[in-house]
């Protein structure tokens, strides 16, 4: 299989190539064929291209086809398109694209193409500012796919915002300067490593496949620019927390010139982490690996549940149908045998009335690597209801809420996994902590969100949180009716 991709790329490169040189050959023609379109484009929309918004028109149709192509585009894709301007990658996306997704900055821009589409019904064109575009609801369209060429000014915000974690991308083709590229693939020990490089790097396997030469836009811009294939890093580092990472990494690049020694947690001793990673103790963060960095992370991270897979010798409560307490069993065998126990979940809200959703660790022995309710877990053996939805708000979420409130109980079924769930709603709007044994990253949902994201793909969530999902709007539902003030 990898000697087939290999060869596909191989052909592709070829085939534009040669395309290349034809178009050479017959004094580049299409290009300017192409510039003389766009202008025309322009001119109609009444835009100038801006220097001020790194606008710079892709017009070689060539070019335009072969990115494209790299983002391979099956049925079923949604394709997100940031800073489409013109439309000249747009034209060869539409035809394949299940959805297309436009997000224009340049009002002028958002509205022609709105006109050239408006009998496209896949088609969306949001008039929107790329680097705050909310992702959120991309993620009832997956698997969804980013191309773009973005605009020098704001090609790297755009980027943290729809490939920062957590992310609905599953593949992004991007054209940017090549100097920010040069940036992303950065090796240790070189002048353009550092954040950037290591936060990509750590979720991101990123590659350039093309430099384009100025004369491919208009009006030319005064360097080159590149075409970057991203790809999710596969599954082959530690656990980490994430975001424990950025902060330490952040810390280390901080003052890039000094020892990393002064900038990292002074809670363990730096000699023991030098040795443990294998550096110098007087090294600098840019002679710091990414893999060393993850372990650092694991070596300051003082949460007691990294790296512990799910523990199968918990005692549980075997109960009855009316929840009577019959005897204990271990975890194994209560999950194994399908025996009847005691869980709870817990809504947590936020003031803006959206809803924190886990994505479940793949360390989980139920439901690995899927969304999930706020916070869940089991009751121990001799544990209530009540003090279990304390403990799992503090331990998976690192919050005492002083208002839980108990909302609802659903009875045992093979989708609440044979269990009596009582579910419970909280409020919280400071930060959140997390282990990553426990939450593999979460993020903050309306409503409407997640409705049409539980519509579209109910695969994506655990069938215990669709349960209490589908049961909380029963009863949303039903106090609209008798109270839509209180509701």
């Amino acid at each position: 299989m990898i000697f087939d991709a290999n060869v596909t790329h191989a052909v592709s490169c070829l085939k534009f190539s040669l395309s290349s040189i034809a178009i050479s050959l017959l004094g580049g023609s299409d290009v300017d064929v192409n510039q003389t379109e766009i202008k025309q484009r322009l001119d109609t929309m009444g835009v100038n291209p801006s220097k001020k918004l790194g606008q710079n028109f892709l017009i070689d149709e060539n070019v335009a086809r072969w990115i494209v192509a790299q983002l391979e585009i099956e049925p079923g894709d949604t394709v997100v398109e940031v800073g489409p301007g013109t439309g000249a990658l747009t034209e060869h996306v539409v035809d394949i694209a299940d959805k297309v997704i436009l997000v224009e900055f340049d009002a002028r821009l958002a509205e022609g193409l709105k006109k050239r589409y408006q009998d496209h019904d896949h088609v969306e064109v949001h008039h929107f500012d790329g680097a705050r575009y909310d992702t959120r609801q991309l993620y009832q369209h997956q698997p969804v796919k980013l191309l773009g060429n973005l605009p020098y000014s704001a090609g790297g915000a755009i980027m943290r915002n729809f490939m920062k974690r957590p992310s609905p991308v599953c593949k992004a083709v991007l054209m940017l300067q090549k100097e920010f590229i040069d940036r992303i693939i950065a090796e240790p020990r070189t002048k353009a490593y550092g954040v950037l490089s290591l936060r990509m790097q750590s979720e991101w396997s990123s590659r350039p496949v093309k430099t384009i030469p100025p004369q491919a836009f208009f009006p030319r811009p005064l360097i080159d620019s590149t075409v970057m294939v991203c790809d999710p890093r596969p599954d082959d580092l530690p656990f980490y927390d994430s975001r424990f990472f950025d902060e330490l990494v952040r810390r280390g690049f901080a003052q890039r010139r000094k020892q990393v020694r002064k900038q990292m947690p002074v809670t363990k001793k730096w000699e023991d982490a030098a040795s443990l990673i294998g550096v110098s103790e007087t090294a600098r963060a840019e002679e710091i690996s990414l893999e060393q960095w993850v372990e650092l992370t694991r070596y300051y991270d003082e949460h007691p549940l990294k790296d512990t897979a799910q523990d199968g010798n918990e005692i549980f409560d075997v109960v009855d149908e009316d929840d009577n307490v019959i005897r204990q069993e271990l975890r194994s065998i209560v999950h194994g045998d399908d025996l009847l126990h005691r869980a709870v979940h817990i809504f947590v809200f936020n003031k803006h009335k959206e809803l924190f959703l886990q994505k479940r660790s793949r360390l989980k022995d139920k439901h690995p690597g899927v969304w999930d309710s706020s916070a869940a877990g089991h009751l121990n053996a001799g544990e209530g209801y009540n003090e279990t939805a304390v403990r799992e708000l503090e331990e998976e979420l690192g919050i005492m809420p002083d208002d839980l409130q108990e909302v609802l109980a659903l009875s045992p079924s093979a989708e609440t996994g044979w269990e009596h769930i009582k579910l419970y709603l909280a409020r919280h709007d400071g930060a959140l902590r997390f282990p990553c044994s426990e939450i593999e990253t979460g993020q903050w949902f309306s409503m409407d969100d997640v409705r049409a994201w539980i519509e579209r793909r109910p695969d994506d969530f655990a069938s215990g949180f669709i349960e209490c999902w589908n049961a909380f709007n029963t009863m949303l539902g039903a106090k609209a009716k008798q109270d839509p003030e209180e509701a």
